[in-house]
């Protein structure tokens, strides 16, 4: 028996392109978290450093200046305004407070939670976590990786670390 089987590759394609180029923008935007997450890491790396070593508290650099500082260490596709600096001092290694902060938010959707800036003294122990809201679109098929309201993931670096003995 003869059978027309003109346009069934075509058929075939239709029925195989759609889960697979979901599954394509669905690594992409995996990948683009994992890749973000590592920059996040690499700039409160950058940042901590110039706490370790004094160089932040010798100049007397501000909350806000500090904050330019980290900001600076961030790649070109991750926005200044998205990020929030927390550095406090602790009694211990033990004792460092390195949980995913609680976000409380204003009418706006923009974090109200009081960040601190504590740059402590030569052989005090500093956290510092850099928080950066990253606005992340609902992938294909539901694929969802925020985390948090507005459409959101809230990445966090922390860094824990005995400030070098820099003198006063």
């Amino acid at each position: 028996m003869f059978r027309e089987s003109r346009g069934a590759a075509a058929i075939e394609f239709a029925l195989v392109s759609a889960p697979f180029f979901a599954l394509l923008l669905a690594s992409i935007e995996t990948s683009l978290v994992f890749f973000a997450q590592q920059t996040l890491e690499s700039a409160a790396e950058m940042t901590g450093r110039e706490l370790l070593t004094g160089k932040a508290q010798k100049n007397g650099l501000s909350a806000a200046q500090f904050k330019t500082l980290a900001c600076s260490k961030l790649p070109i596709f991750m926005k200044c305004a998205n990020l929030n600096v927390n550095v406090t001092v602790t009694p211990s290694f033990a004792a460092a407070n390195t949980a995913t902060p609680v976000l409380t938010y204003d009418s706006n959707g923009n974090p109200t939670n009081g960040w601190q800036f504590q740059t402590g003294n030569a052989g005090d122990i500093l956290v510092l976590k850099l928080v950066y809201l990253w606005p992340l679109p609902t992938g294909p098929l539901g694929f969802d990786l925020t985390n948090t309201n507005g459409s959101r993931r809230l990445m966090l670096a922390t860094s824990v670390f005995k400030t070098e003995p820099f003198g006063s």
